[in-house]
């Protein structure tokens, strides 16, 4: 009803200024805006719905928040371009049709009337009440009965006896082995689920319906709500550091524990939160791409499901071997949505619903097969009777193209049990969640019957069966939770540590580099992702006496309060204000003390308009003084006027990359001289070494011959016609990830320039 009303107050607001306001420049500006806001928010709705089928929650919140990396995003590209070619086209036609009778004389009774329709549409809206209780959960107080309800658990399992392999199938929820619903879907480890325990009413609750969530909650026996401040988790170098996990239990007790997946582990923050939580031993698309038969065989998020559960039965057969007590966790990634993805081993690739073949069912089907010939190894082996398997969905399915099937089902997610040492079938239909997955593990392995909120299905009470409405306990929870992060309200003191590259103030730890907003009452920490702007942009958008702490590399700060310190790639310490005054620091101690120190002084408007000129220059256009280029910074000297082909700054220097330029061209603001050397420091990249690397000024060419290993060499060239440009064509760029940023395409590497000189010579 909320919908139909918002939208009926928008239409009449559009209506009644278009054709009875008439002409006047502020009214028009302020509806046009407040309406602009209705589209916005309801795109965001769509936006958010079509990827978790909920609107806008945490998942969304939390994801957009962290770090992207290895995200498989290429699918969501068509439709998010869609997204932004319609809101163009929606502020383009709203401005028409609100202009259409611009001729008429302004009338007050009118517009106001239009405008405050506007406002209520954006009140009325479902999306603007989302967003206004997300930010509203994050500032009220907690439910006092939390801390009855929360339980630590023993940090050790007294006698430890039983291996444990968990695998987390990605979306793999309960619903798809209804064999009424989806005759035949899942018949190869819906048998193996019939001779285990299997929790048939494992229900999902807010904070753990996402992947990361979802392990959290299975773990900690908490949702995951993070901290709303910026990216603060993604930053932190903790994850939940108070709460006492399953994997920290299970390291307490002598456990070695894995976690395998196909992705990338950084998305999402996963490698804080594992290695946060007793894991050290952790795999991922980054770690496997150097040990698998196939590298290139992948899917838009990682490795396919067969090659990733083929190295889970390795480690497992090498563990196992040892005769060490551990712990392998696994995560699937073929179901994931829109419509998953066929692995080319499977023998079921298919699976048609009404008469055509779908998508995500024919992805369920094939990875289904996958789990079920792992655990059918296991279960042959002679090592099955000392372990415990468990299987379990990470969170039920998001909007796929299963999504309307689904729906029509009692949806819950899967959980069940193998004992290797005490085989029993059984069926549970005890009312539980994914918060007690974790809990009724640990109760099989010899430890408590609880973690947090967790209780242990077979020895336990869940809190679903306590409250009647989980869900609203959860989230009347939710302030409780995000106090567990002990996250920082105040920035005093704080130790940089060089060689750990983290900051550390009010007893929490952040990953460097790092931009954080200081106020009285509030610590607002922006990390640079790949996925994020970087540091000096972000910084950019801080208002004039907002007071910021920056910690960067120094030349990335250099080009505005700290010219000395251009070519400097040592960390240093920014503070102060855009408006007022800033200082810079040189980090000269592998333990690095500072303290904020933020002046109250007179905001200049002319020296923030300046600061944020200079934050938003581009880093090819920054320019420095020095007798020569230097490529391990960004920029270039002051002589040159402008250069292609050339990478992103590494710590060594700079690669070429054809996908920029077929060449590395440098322009200069004058002709190079009419004699001189040029001095190069470089080396090749794979098939490029010991090939002539033709070098160019004007008519002049020379030979360049590099191997792998950084060389320098001097060329020496005449310039008769005054040229401006030095050209370096690479003979065969290669296609390749190395030193590529996580999550990033391919780039053609030909030549690695460490540095360049232009030597004038005599006669």
């Amino acid at each position: 009803m909320s919908e139909l009303i918002s939208l009926a107050l928008f239409i009449a607001s559009v209506v009644i200024y278009a054709w009875k306001a008439g002409r006047n420049t502020w009214w028009f500006t302020a509806t046009l805006l407040v309406l602009g806001l209705f589209v916005v928010l309801n795109i965001t709705l769509y936006a958010s719905d079509y990827f978790t089928g909920d609107g806008i929650n945490d998942a969304v919140l939390y994801t957009l928040t962290n770090s992207l990396t290895g995200a498989g995003v290429s699918k969501y590209l068509l439709p998010g371009a869609g997204l932004v070619i319609a809101l163009l086209a929606v502020f383009g036609a709203l401005g028409w049709i609100l202009r259409r009778r611009r001729h008429l004389p302004y009338h007050f009774g009118y517009s106001l009337l239009a405008l405050l329709l506007a406002l209520g549409s954006v009140d009325a809206s479902p999306a603007f009440h989302q967003i206004t209780e997300l930010v509203k959960s994050q500032s009220r107080d907690g439910d006092p009965d939390f801390a009855v309800w929360y339980k630590e658990p023993s940090k050790t399992i007294p006698q430890p006896k039983l291996n444990l392999v968990y695998i987390y199938g990605e979306s793999l929820e309960r619903t798809y082995f209804d064999n009424d619903a989806f005759p035949d879907l899942t018949p190869e480890l819906g048998a193996i689920k019939k001779e285990g325990i299997d929790f048939t009413h494992t229900a999902q609750l807010p904070g753990t319906d996402y992947t990361i969530a979802g392990m959290v909650a299975s773990q900690c026996g908490i949702p995951l709500f993070a901290p709303f401040e910026g990216n603060a988790s993604a930053s932190m170098s903790s994850f939940f550091p108070q709460n006492i996990c399953l994997g920290d239990i299970l390291k307490n007790s002598g456990y070695q524990n894995y976690f395998v997946q196909g992705a990338n582990l950084r998305f999402a923050g996963k490698d804080v939160f594992l290695k946060s939580h007793g894991f050290e031993h952790l795999i991922g698309a980054e770690e496997l791409k150097t040990t698998v038969a196939d590298p290139t065989y992948r899917n838009d998020w990682g490795f396919y499901d067969d090659t990733v559960l083929d190295e889970v039965w390795k480690k497992y057969e090498t563990l196992s071997k040892s005769g060490e007590r551990f712990s392998l966790f696994a995560l699937t990634v073929d179901t994931h949505h829109p419509d998953g993805f066929i692995s080319r081993t499977c023998d079921r690739k298919r699976y048609d619903i009404d008469g055509k073949q779908n998508q995500s069912f024919s992805a369920v089907t094939c990875s289904q097969q996958h789990i079920a010939a792992l655990i059918n190894k296991i279960k042959a082996s002679p090592w099955f009777k000392d372990t415990v398997i468990v299987v379990s969905s990470d969170h039920l399915a998001m909007n796929n193209t299963a999504w309307k099937y689904l729906n029509k089902q009692d949806r819950n997610n899967l959980f069940f049990i193998l004992r290797g040492d005490a085989p029993q079938q059984d069926i549970s239909g005890v009312k539980r969640n994914t918060m007690d997955n974790g809990a009724t593990v640990l109760d099989i392995l010899g430890g408590d019957n609880f973690i947090g909120l967790g209780r242990s299905s077979l020895s336990g009470q869940s809190l679903s069966e306590s409250f009647l409405n989980m869900k609203e306990k959860v989230l009347a929870w939710k302030p409780d939770v995000i106090h567990l992060w002990k996250f920082p309200k105040e920035m005093k003191d704080f130790t940089v540590d060089r060689d750990k590259r983290t900051i550390a103030f009010s007893g929490s730890h952040f990953r460097l580099p790092l931009l954080i907003r200081v106020s009285d009452k509030r610590i607002e920490p922006l990390p640079e992702s790949e996925y994020s702007a970087p540091l000096r942009y972000q910084l950019a958008d801080f208002a004039p006496r907002d007071n910021f702490v920056w910690i960067d590399q120094c030349y990335k700060m250099a080009q505005l309060w700290a010219p000395e310190l251009a070519l400097s790639t040592d960390w240093c310490v920014s503070q102060g204000q855009l408006g007022g005054q800033q200082t810079v620091k040189r980090v000269d101690a592998a333990q690095w003390k500072g303290k904020t120190a933020f002046k109250d002084t007179v905001i200049d408007t002319d020296r923030y308009k300046r600061n944020v000129d200079q934050l938003k220059i581009v880093d090819n256009d920054i320019r420095y003084k020095a007798d020569s280029f230097i490529f391990n910074v960004a920029g270039a000297p002051e002589e040159v006027k402008k250069f292609s082909g050339i990478s992103r700054p590494e710590s060594w220097g700079r690669w070429s990359n054809a996908q920029l330029g077929e060449s590395v061209q440098i322009e200069y603001n004058d002709p190079l001289p009419a004699k001189f050397d040029l001095v190069i420091t470089a080396k090749a990249f794979g098939p490029n070494a010991h090939r002539p690397v033709p070098v160019r000024v004007g008519n002049s060419e020379q030979t360049l011959t590099l191997g792998n290993d950084v060389t320098t060499t001097t060329l020496r060239f005449s310039n008769p016609t005054g040229s401006h440009t030095l050209e370096i064509v690479p003979p065969d760029p290669q296609s390749t990830n190395e030193g590529n940023i996580l999550g990033h395409s391919p780039r053609k590497l030909g030549i690695g320039i460490v540095e360049i000189k232009v030597v004038k010579t005599e006669g």
